[in-house]
């Protein structure tokens, strides 16, 4: 039987994770094998965050929501009840970016609220 040489794909493989881990700091971007488990651990890093990250923009969204809020008079709470209660469908980024780039379109959106509770 012939003999089989594996320097070539080896080769590949090495550097296809060298160059994946380029950005990284010390030997995690130059050593083969460190490389290949920070480059592991920063894919469970990307998987995890993707998920992360829409909990934490929903976060922020509502801390706007109820910061614009409570200059009107209301809480946050009271302001998605009173949303309800008068038919407004918006979702909570729209309405973080209808408060931070147009406060008069927002305050009259938080007086139908009112009206439709009182």
């Amino acid at each position: 039987m012939a003999r089989i040489k594996r320097g070539v794909t080896s080769r590949a493989r090495h550097k296809k994770v060298l160059k994946l881990t380029k950005g990284f700091r010390d030997r995690n971007s130059s050593c083969y094998r460190v490389a290949l488990e920070k480059l592991e651990k920063s894919w469970q890093y990307a998987y995890r965050d993707r998920r992360t990250k829409k909990r934490e923009f929903r976060g922020l969204w509502i801390q706007r929501i109820n910061a614009a809020v409570r200059e009107h008079g209301l809480t946050y709470s009271l302001f998605i009840h009173a949303l309800k209660v008068a038919g407004i469908t918006m979702d909570r980024k729209v309405l973080s970016d209808i408060a931070i780039r147009d406060p008069q379109a927002f305050a009259g959106i938080v007086n139908q609220a009112k009206s439709a509770v009182a």
